[in-house]
């Protein structure tokens, strides 16, 4: 049993690239927020898509762009790191710049934008944690990686309180927003490729002639899939849940979401400090185990009907993000622990992949299984979590 680590502010400010870059992730985290939850809006009003037509460019994006995955698990084994970085913003860069130039009523334009909006934001986890892992080292490495968590969530929820308060502007202030986010993504594409961080290339070649991950990584990059569906259910699960079975107010769903961004903003790094006296393949267990009772919550909440059942729900969010929130910060951390030097890229750039995979699917399992009641989702979602925490904890 390991004891519990102490980071001090300063120390994860150094320990995560200096100063430029934590200003880094401050800027290209607001950019992000600016535009990310407002993509669909911008594609139907903007450009006038239609609502099916620009969600479903938007999710073909997506999914097209965790193709580059292996490209930039390579590209960090030859010791790339704020390389990578700077590159996965300045690919978002191209990303609005098209996105402005798109003409209204041009589907594939919008769809190659939201392609290289979505190469970047599926690049920077993978890039950012093999730079953490090159400059931290043990527990303090698990720390700076929860605290980079909690500085982007707090950028991403303080740039949509902008962007939502610019709304009033209509088209105009949708294009000015996308414009901003742009400039932002430049500036922080330059204070990373500064910081001018390598890592010597690993030249030993694996011991079976293969490059794939490590055979105690298998189990988890699968379970991983599963587990990321606890980042959609604040955005959709539960919006859904209460809007359409509930029939609460929106006012609900609201809550929830800035409930779960403050939680995670002040809660991930004392949590993923206090969870580093335990293993993190055990930590990671937990998290799971914490998820399945989580959405067994939010199925007894639901039964209760209009009424009380959306404060429930809402209490229940809470035990939702707290098993999000440890899950956060021992996955990445696991991984990082666990892969060898000389393919930590690619299996950090697998980590990501599944990740997103999981993200990618999510919302159409969601929306599947809700029509057919409490039951069939939350059950579903329970049995899923609590079998992908017992494989993780092999």
């Amino acid at each position: 049993m390991a004891t519990t680590t102490k980071i001090e502010p300063r120390a994860l400010v150094r320990a995560s690239g200096g100063p430029r870059y934590a200003v880094a992730l401050t800027v290209d985290a607001l950019g992000t927020g600016l535009l990310r939850p407002f993509l669909l809006l911008y594609g139907m009003t903007v450009l006038r898509l239609s609502a099916p037509v620009t969600g479903t460019a938007m999710t073909v994006a997506v999914v097209a762009g965790l193709v580059c995955m292996p490209v930039v698990g390579r590209w960090l084994d030859r010791g790339a790191r704020s390389t990578v970085v700077a590159a996965s913003m300045l690919v978002r860069v191209l990303g609005v710049v098209l996105l402005l130039a798109t003409p209204a009523g041009h589907v594939w334009l919008f769809a190659t934008a939201a392609l290289f909006l979505g190469i970047g934001n599926q690049a920077w986890p993978a890039a950012h944690a093999a730079l953490v892992a090159t400059v931290a080292h043990g527990r303090e490495r698990d720390a700076v990686l929860a605290a980079g968590r909690a500085l982007r969530n707090a950028g991403l929820g303080a740039g949509a309180l902008i962007a939502t308060a610019c709304l009033a502007g209509g088209t105009t202030a949708l294009q000015a927003l996308a414009a901003v986010t742009g400039l932002a993504h430049l500036a922080a594409a330059a204070l990373a490729w500064s910081v001018r961080l390598r890592a010597q290339p690993a030249t030993a070649p694996a011991e079976d002639g293969t490059d794939g991950p490590a055979p105690r990584m298998r189990a988890l990059l699968a379970g991983n899939v599963i587990y990321a569906f606890c980042l959609n259910v604040p955005e959709i699960a539960l919006p859904l849940i209460l809007v359409t079975q509930l029939h609460a107010s929106p006012v609900w769903s609201a809550a929830v979401f800035v409930a779960n961004t403050v939680l995670v903003v002040t809660l991930q790094v004392p949590v993923t400090v206090l969870m580093s006296r335990f293993s993190r393949r055990a930590v990671l267990a937990l998290a799971g185990v914490i998820l399945t009772a989580s959405y067994l919550g939010f199925l007894a909440a639901t039964s209760l009907g209009h009424g009380w059942g959306a404060p429930a729900v809402a209490a229940v969010s809470v035990i939702c993000t707290l098993g999000e929130i440890i899950y956060a910060g021992s996955a990445t951390a696991l991984v990082t622990a666990l892969a060898p030097s000389r393919v930590l890229g690619r299996a950090l750039a697998r980590f990501e992949l599944s990740t997103g995979v999981g993200l990618a699917v999510s919302p159409v399992v969601i929306t599947t299984l809700a029509p057919h009641g409490s039951a069939a989702l939350w059950g579903s979602l329970a049995a899923a979590t609590l079998l992908s925490s017992f494989a993780v904890a092999q």
